[in-house]
């Protein structure tokens, strides 16, 4: 079972009662000892992903680690309090944290550990270990992947405070998410950020008992502070690439990863109706076409509105993701119902559909014509752009394909242009070396990462400069301010009026191109252990790559 949903300001007498049923990952209802109840499993779970030959590194801060890219880091760290994902307005669950307070600006949380905890080698889990872990962020640039505007941390007795730079209302789950390191162990390293961590210790229900190139095995402890694990051991293979991956899944080899499967329901469902599930839990994130808003032809808003006139997001969703990601329909690219608390009431029936003919007269009007069927820009040039996404991500490239038959439409010439993944991450997205590319937002527990990762000003970077967001680089002083005041607001009446602002700068700007709602998906079967997070039971994300897996492997039981 899984803890109880409390408040981040949880109660004394709330957390007493927590700890008094003895709730937690893999814990019962106060009914005894649950591994007793339901009895261990005796089958290897095998997680697969197609992410190919790993280098050996199990940090938890090394993005690119095999720890981080097969996900069995999540399982032997842990985060401070567990999110829901697939529900990101819900509170969070304590996990490592027994509560976070904040303070009314949201500029300073103490955090209270949970009382006995112990760390895989034994020692005693405690508020050093919260405030070492904290700190190691602030004295590495490089390990504070969420960058976090961290002030100090301190620590009084059992409970430790945190405070920023700034009001932290919008990044409170990256607090949260925070995964924590033994400081007795990484007190001693000499350089944190290249440390490989070959001999992972954490607080987890796993511990690493071998590891290869091509594959990883975790198995449990049974000394986790949360209960015996249901699922003895855990087998992380990395396959090298998605058709391998699906072939794995969709055999049985796999039990569980997460890929792109075109046509899942005939590929992978039928292989095994009864035990194969696909699970997409949406959230606050979404997909779209990042335009380079310094270049042509997207420095010329009518032009950007125009193209996002005539896509079919409908078309592209069934094409591209056999239906899975569910098509964007409000102008504002909020993703619905899980955005509708936030949508400003200017945009509630304002929505997303073709309509060539009215973009065809905006471009009219802003000075475009045509020579033949090719569309002629104010300067007397042909409008032509490139769109590009790294080879082997289908969906991406078919939707690519879309946006180029759609641009046709307008008389615009569009050409896709495959690139290699590494150089994309590396060379085209963050220094804005592009015209067009799909590329995703955080999600988040409130859209305001939605829109800052597409326009916030405070990240604008100049062309060829890396940027962490704002890769388009549009810039809008009303849309940065209201960024800003969203972000530092201490009442919702203060926050709905910024995020209307944003909305509207967004809706008449359009700085990037809403495309389609970017669920978490994963595949999973049910074969050998039950409990997976579903449509009927959205407890969490369904991905074994996140700081939910812990809380997922937590909630697995044997098949009957």
């Amino acid at each position: 079972m899984r803890i109880r949903k409390l408040s981040t300001a949880v109660a004394g007498a709330a957390v007493v009662a927590l700890l008094a049923t003895a709730c937690g990952p893999g814990g019962s209802t106060g009914d005894g000892d649950p591994s007793a109840a339901a009895g261990v499993g005796t089958e290897t779970l095998t997680v697969g992903m197609p992410n190919g030959v790993q280098t050996e590194n199990q940090s938890p801060f090394a993005t690119g680690s095999s720890a981080l890219s097969l996900g069995y880091a999540f399982v032997i760290y842990e985060p401070l309090m567990m999110r829901n994902q697939a529900r990101p307005s819900e509170d969070p669950e304590p996990w490592l944290a027994e509560s976070i307070t904040w303070n009314e600006d949201f500029t300073q949380a103490v955090i209270t550990p949970r009382p006995g905890v112990t760390w895989s080698d034994g020692e005693e889990f405690t508020a050093d270990d919260v405030a070492f872990s904290v700190q190691l962020r602030i004295d590495n640039e490089g390990l504070n992947a969420a960058a976090l505007p961290y002030d100090e941390v301190t620590t009084d007795g059992s409970t430790v405070t945190v405070s920023f730079t700034a009001p932290q209302f919008v990044n409170q789950a990256k607090l949260y998410d925070l995964l924590m390191v033994p400081e007795h162990l990484w007190s001693g390293v000499e350089d944190p950020t290249t440390f490989t961590n070959t001999e992972p210790v954490g607080t987890g229900p796993y511990t690493l008992e071998s590891w290869t190139p091509q594959a990883a095995t975790v198995v449990a402890r049974d000394d986790y502070w949360g209960g015996q694990p249901q699922v003895p051991e855990i087998r992380y293979s990395s396959y090298n690439d998605n058709n391998a991956l699906t072939t794995a899944l969709t055999t049985g080899e796999a039990q569980w990863g997460w890929t792109f499967i075109a046509d899942y329901e005939n590929v992978y469902i039928s292989a095994d109706p009864d035990h194969h599930h696909q699970y997409a839990a949406a959230g606050l994130g979404i997909d779209a076409l990042y335009v380079n808003n310094e270049t042509k032809p997207f420095d010329d808003v009518a032009f950007r509105r125009a193209l996002n006139m005539v896509i079919d997001r409908q078309e592209l969703v069934d094409i591209a993701t056999s239906g899975v990601n569910p098509p964007l329909t409000n102008a504002t690219g909020l993703p619905l119902p899980a955005g509708q608390e936030f949508l400003s009431a200017a945009y509630a029936d304002a929505e997303l559909a073709v309509d060539v003919a009215g973009a065809k007269a905006l471009l009219t009007d802003a000075g475009y014509t045509w020579s033949g069927e090719a569309l002629v820009d104010p300067d007397g040039e042909k409008v032509t752009f490139e769109l590009t996404n790294p080879a082997g991500w289908n969906d991406y490239l078919t939707a690519l394909d879309l946006i180029k038959n759609a641009a046709s439409r307008l008389g615009a010439e569009a050409t896709v242009q495959p690139a290699n993944a590494d150089g994309w991450f590396a060379d085209i997205i963050p220094p804005g070396n592009f015209q067009a590319s799909l590329h995703w937002t955080d999600g988040g527990a409130t859209p305001w990462d939605l829109y800052a990762d597409i326009m916030d000003g405070a990240q604008y970077k100049k062309l060829g400069e890396p940027a962490t967001w704002n890769f388009g680089r549009f810039q809008d002083d009303t849309a940065t301010t209201a960024l800003a005041d969203y972000a530092a607001a201490t009442d919702d009446a203060t926050r709905q009026a910024a995020m209307d602002t944003i909305q509207k700068v967004f809706v008449e700007q359009v700085p990037a191109i809403p495309i389609w709602s970017r669920p978490a998906t994963a595949q999973y079967s049910s074969k050998h252990y039950v409990g997976w997070p579903s449509e009927d039971d959205p407890y969490n994300q369904p991905q074994p790559t996140g700081v939910q897996a812990a809380q997922i492997v937590m909630n697995l039981e044997p098949a009957s």
